[in-house]
């Protein structure tokens, strides 16, 4: 046998594993979710094929559309806040002298903890008789329904997943302010720019691939948020912090419609892959740093 039908050989066995791990954990569910998606299934006995019944019964659907509502609205929060947020951090982190490894690790804390422990965390910060309500009750005499009015409890929940994911975000803008030469600054100060000028001119238009980074993952992780909303307000009030996931969860598992709830997942994706694409197309630009 030549050598190079021994390293052909060898090759496709290293690859074939590869193939075998997709062909069952991505190729048999991709499947399965499609032949859910055009049929009618209980969890037992076979699908019973229904064409684009599913489908259609999306655009009837006033909960589906009320969590897209939601979900908008949690991202008029979210976005904001965390891109805020984040982007002062990696400043913060640039011109940091000492401690930058220590204040990096503080942060990267709060995306490695349990989004279990932590909403049970804030349930109790923001909590009728919580520190947050105590306080202002004794300063002012008044108490905030965090997490019974319907647009408190989205705002809530957003800051929760701010404060999550600022130091995840965070250090992804950092090392996009990490990227962009030191000369370009000196060269600025030189012209007499400002410091304001230098952030509008200069470092927002080379952090576009950092930023749009950053949009993209906060967009995608607002249309699979589940934990907070399932574990402090459960959708409520009036329906107000369901989300995708969640409804998804009920309908599978509640109402026992797995077929149905596989179609508002496919919904989701093609909605989710929609924002990204209009990212992409509105804000993304190609950076030449020369």
């Amino acid at each position: 046998m030549s050598l190079r039908r021994r390293e052909a050989r060898l090759g496709w066995g290293l690859v074939s594993i590869y193939f075998l791990y997709t062909a069952i954990f991505w190729g048999y569910p991709f499947v399965w979710m499609l032949i859910l998606a055009f049929s009618r299934w209980k969890f037992v006995g076979s699908p019973k094929f229904v064409g684009l019944q599913n489908f259609f019964r999306i655009f009837e659907d006033k909960m589906f559309w009320r969590v897209f509502l939601n979900t908008m609205n949690f991202l008029s929060y979210f976005i904001p806040m965390v891109f805020i947020a984040s982007i002062l951090f990696a400043i913060a982190l640039n011109r940091m002298k000492y401690f930058k490894t220590f204040v990096t690790l503080s942060f990267l804390v709060a995306y490695v903890s349990s989004g279990v422990a932590y909403s049970i965390m804030f349930q109790r910060i923001f909590s009728e008789t919580g520190p947050i309500n105590r306080f202002l009750y004794n300063a002012f005499g008044i108490t905030i329904p965090w997490f019974t009015d319907p647009q408190l409890a989205m705002l809530t929940i957003a800051i929760m997943v701010t404060w999550k994911f600022v130091g995840y975000y965070g250090l992804i803008l950092y090392s996009g302010l990490q990227a962009i030469p030191k000369s370009i600054f000196e060269a600025a100060e030189l012209d007499g720019a400002t410091s304001w000028v230098k952030f509008w001119k200069i470092t927002l238009p080379l952090l576009n691939p950092a930023i749009v980074t950053v949009l993209i993952l906060a967009v995608n992780l607002s249309f699979g948020i589940f934990t907070e909303p399932y574990m402090i307000t459960g959708g409520g009030p009036m329906n107000r912090t369901l989300t995708f996931m969640l409804y998804m969860y009920n309908t599978a598992f509640q109402r026992i419609n797995p077929s149905y709830a596989t179609t508002i997942a496919i919904m989701t994706a093609l909605i989710n892959f929609s924002i990204v694409i209009f990212i992409r197309k509105v804000i993304e630009k190609e950076v030449t740093i020369v």
